[in-house]
């Protein structure tokens, strides 16, 4: 089977890197020269909304999935005409836009913070009056990584902020105390069967995230599993989904899905049974589902900017480097290391000593 993913970044050659062990051939379509995941497959350099090279991608493919939401849902539903395509262009169209998102989650009574949709400085000013202060503003499509989003503390942080986002629509969201992040990762089937990983607890750093930490037996698992579950079902959804939520008060309040294999779940390539990955093209190929048990006790830790040196990081027991083949920038995701203990102990002394040496790193900035 030949699987086409739009965008070649490290998603799609995390994707591919899963995939060829069960036989399978990738197709990339990404404008960038230098994609990440050329290495592992065919690169079609093209735009996500060039018609003709996406006809060329779905002649040459049994099915087709997107690796991140930038991809506008339009490629998405311009494609399922040739070749099926999953996830689907409605939970992309949904999952893109922080608005459509939210109203999602209030259809399907899954709690979230208070929200407005923005759409100029007077509809700022209103739900700021309406919402009240703290409160964070959001581009309501495009941000990523703490980008296109700005916080609102004070009366003095209002004014012209609707212009310091670029006059585009916005949403407003009022701030929760919350005690945790957690995010779960979820995967369904052509068939709707589903299954989900352990929730993890995610810390993130000028709106990266840092760190990721599964859980065992998580008191909120299974309403975490229930929220999920009614989005996946709403949306007729078919492969992986991440949903982050805010822990509060001993409950769970939504922050935001992606429609997609997801940051905070990379801790399941050496971490469970059948990672991310796997099960992405397991449930998209229309194959058996692969288990979503965790073994041992694992973290994952973004590399940040640059990655450590090999030598250095492989000499850590139960550590795994994965190196992405990108140019080093600052602020940018390079690589990420998994780790894997036996027990709670040592994997708090093993996070501590990689922590460290991406500590003494540094990100490209401060050299």
């Amino acid at each position: 089977m030949k699987i086409g993913v739009i965008g070649g970044g490290q998603l799609g050659r995390m994707l591919a890197l899963a995939g060829t062990p069960l036989g399978q051939q990738f197709a990339f379509l990404d404008p960038a020269p230098d994609a990440c995941a050329q290495a592992l497959g065919e690169h079609i350099r093209a735009d996500y909304s060039d018609r003709d090279h996406l006809r060329q991608l779905a002649d040459e493919v049994d099915v087709v999935t997107f690796e991140f939401e930038s991809v506008p849902a339009d490629t998405v539903a311009f494609l399922s005409q040739y070749v099926p395509v999953y996830p689907n262009a409605e939970s992309l169209r949904i999952a893109r836009d922080r608005w459509f998102e939210k109203s999602l989650f209030r259809e399907l009574d899954i709690p979230t913070p208070a929200f407005a949709d923005i759409q100029s400085q007077a509809d700022l000013d209103a739900a700021v009056a309406s919402i009240g202060l703290p409160a964070v503003m959001k581009t309501r499509t495009l941000g990523y990584d703490g980008k296109g989003q700005k916080v609102l503390r004070t009366a003095a942080d209002v004014g012209g902020a609707f212009a310091e986002l670029g006059n585009v629509p916005c949403i407003l969201e009022g701030f929760v105390p919350f005690s945790g992040e957690v995010s779960l990762i979820a995967v369904r089937a052509r068939d709707g069967e589903t299954r989900f990983y352990p929730l993890v607890h995610n810390t993130h750093e000028d709106g990266i995230l840092r760190l990721s930490v599964a859980s065992s037996a998580h008191p909120l698992q299974a309403l975490a599993e229930e929220y999920v579950g009614r989005v996946l079902n709403k949306l007729d959804y078919v492969g992986v989904l991440a949903f982050e939520f805010f822990e509060i008060d001993g409950g769970l309040k939504a922050n935001e899905i992606a429609p997609r294999v997801h940051n905070s779940g990379h801790w399941t390539i050496e971490g469970a049974e059948c990672s991310q990955f796997e099960n992405h093209l397991r449930a998209i190929a229309g194959l058996p589902l692969g288990s979503t048990t965790k073994v041992g006790e694992s973290a994952m830790l973004n590399c940040i900017g640059s990655v450590p040196p090999v030598e250095q990081l492989t000499a850590i027991p139960y550590c795994h480097l994965h190196h992405y083949g990108k140019a080093f920038k600052v602020g940018r995701k390079v690589g990420h290391a998994t780790v894997r203990c036996s027990d709670q102990a040592s994997l708090k002394a093993t996070i501590a000593t990689v922590d460290t040496l991406l500590a003494k790193q540094g990100d490209p900035a401060a050299h």
